[in-house]
């Protein structure tokens, strides 16, 4: 089944210790679209400016990505500037402009309305729900945000959660939302505010994925050669959605092999700027790296 993703598209600036990178294909939207892609179709819905060259779109489509959501308006498209640390665990946001991204008021194709999976990438919790309204019956509806929305826009995330099926959030977001550190007691106070699912991304350690029927953990795939963690987490998701679209059921045990080829995803999206970490990759070469993350975790 398709899965529809609702986020932003971009212009990165990159600077971390393996190089860097100017005004490269970013975005929400297109990491997530790049992972699912390997599983099935992708349905995307998001804004650009004027600028947004040709090349950029090529590459959607040569990954079979729907772009008949993808709106383009006057002005530029949005860009965002960032400074990894050395070990690349931390960046420093250089230089942000939202341009045409600034007063995005997603409009979903009727085509795409009754996608039964929906990802909505970060953005303010009033425009995430604005989506939600849109769809018509989705079977599984996740969500990601980040530290601004939980400073500045609170009871519309909280309201959201009620609405969605899944959460995903960083640990320090997660430490964030609900003021407790231990991150299982953290993932189980989201549950409550509706969610029955909370996956918790903690960078090069991992993942958890905490329901009420269980919980469970997987350790970030080792990779030798770190060039780029933009879109990882975006990845992530999206290689996590796609198996769940791809499979057709959405229980503990999809969760959990779900969040393994998310984590597979991720590994290959770090391995290079842009999408170049997908470059020539095929599911054949996702599905074996899987093989191999199950027999580094079988004891």
């Amino acid at each position: 089944m398709p899965v529809c993703v609702v986020g932003s598209l971009a212009f990165d600036t990159i600077h971390t210790p393996s190089g860097a990178a100017t005004e490269v294909l970013g975005g929400s939207a297109t990491f997530f679209a790049a992972a699912a892609a390997y599983f099935g179709p992708v349905r995307l819905v998001g804004v650009v400016g004027e600028d947004f060259p040709a090349r950029f779109r090529a590459q959607l489509a040569q990954r079979q990505v729907d772009c008949a959501g993808l709106e383009t308006k006057p002005g530029r498209t949005f860009r965002w500037e960032g400074r990894y640390s050395a070990d690349m665990n931390s960046r420093e946001t250089l230089r942000v402009e939202l341009n045409a991204f600034g007063e995005f008021e997603p409009t979903v194709p009727a085509s795409y309305r009754q996608s039964e999976v929906v990802f909505l990438a970060n953005a303010a919790p009033r425009t995430q729900r604005r989506v939600l309204e849109q769809m018509e019956r989705p079977r599984f509806v996740a969500a990601d945000t980040m530290d601004l929305w939980i400073e500045t826009a609170r009871e519309d995330l909280q309201e959201l959660l009620g609405r969605i099926d899944a959460l995903t959030i960083n640990d320090g977001e997660a430490r964030q939302l609900t003021g407790h550190t231990n991150l299982y007691t953290a993932a189980r106070t989201i549950l409550g505010w509706g969610p029955r699912a909370v996956i918790v991304k903690k960078g090069e350690h991992g993942a958890i994925c905490v329901t009420n029927d269980g919980s469970s953990a997987l350790p970030a795939y080792p990779v030798e050669r770190l060039v780029d963690p933009t879109g990882a987490g975006d990845a992530f998701a999206g290689g996590l959605c796609g198996h769940l679209a791809e499979r057709g059921a959405m229980g503990l045990a999809e969760l959990k092999r779900g969040l393994a080829y998310g984590t597979v995803c991720a590994s290959f999206a770090v391995q290079g700027f842009s999408l170049d970490g997908f470059r020539n990759v095929t599911r054949h070469d996702i599905d074996e790296r899987l093989e191999r993350f199950q027999a580094m975790l079988a004891f």
